[in-house]
């Protein structure tokens, strides 16, 4: 028998805090809580923990500040943002301190267990990621993500943030399939029918500002998702 994975939360709320540890435990996993930020680094630091759950105002140190520093020195232990914020630059930076997902208060707890299987899932066995290129060639063309600026044959255009992301993770899935959730949840924060069709008309976008390389093709992966189809370019 496989060994209890071992989950670090972070959540001032005592009785959130409670509940969590108490479905989770129910549901097998071996469960550590900490009530403010300083504590859930200290807890960190002490090590053996598979995936962190963290609250994002927290006493003492927020979970963005904490999940950046974990970041610093650990690229690969799944980190989840559990927060009452919803707004779209809050799960943008929530992502961009390092989580792999984001739930927001209120959850269901059957959606909580999805969300955290799907992501041991995704990350076991996984190695330190190699630094992403600060350019990528495609075919005629290139993308500088830092600052979302594409150049096609056509000429060079400046994207929004959104067609940015959804560009740069297309390229670091070059010629892979990008699962539909993990755009949806590391773009929109959320994979909700609505954002799906939003994503749906920024690929069109996307598609639409490099038709003039026809070495480039986004195509749709029935069921799936998309493939960026792309030479590694001059």
């Amino acid at each position: 028998m496989s060994q209890a994975k071992k989950l670090l939360v972070v959540e001032d709320d005592p009785n959130l805090g409670t509940m969590l540890t108490d479905y989770l435990r129910a549901k097998g996993f071996q469960v550590e809580l900490c009530t403010d930020g300083a504590l859930g680094r200290a807890a960190y630091d002490r090590g053996g923990h598979d995936l962190l759950l963290l609250d994002v105002m927290l006493p003492l140190k927020d979970g963005f500040t904490l999940a950046r520093e974990i970041r610093e020195k650990d690229a690969t232990t799944p980190i989840i943002f559990l927060t009452a914020k919803s707004m779209k630059q809050d799960t943008l930076m929530g992502f961009e301190s390092g989580a792999d997902d984001y739930l927001t208060k209120p959850f269901s707890m059957e959606e909580l267990i999805l969300r955290v299987n799907a992501v041991l899932r995704r990350t076991n066995g996984v190695t330190v990621p190699e630094p992403e290129p600060e350019r990528f060639a495609l075919g005629d063309s290139s993308f500088d993500p830092r600052k979302q600026v594409l150049r096609t044959p056509a000429g060079e255009r400046r994207l929004t943030t959104k067609e940015s992301e959804l560009l740069r993770l297309l390229c670091l899935h070059r010629n892979k399939v990008l699962e539909r959730s993990e755009a949806l949840l590391k773009v929109w924060g959320n994979d909700s029918y609505f954002s799906g069709r939003s994503m749906d008309v920024y690929i069109a976008k996307l598609r639409k500002y490099l038709r003039d390389d026809p070495s480039v093709e986004i195509i749709n992966v029935h069921g799936q998702g998309f493939r960026l189809i792309a030479g590694e370019g001059q």
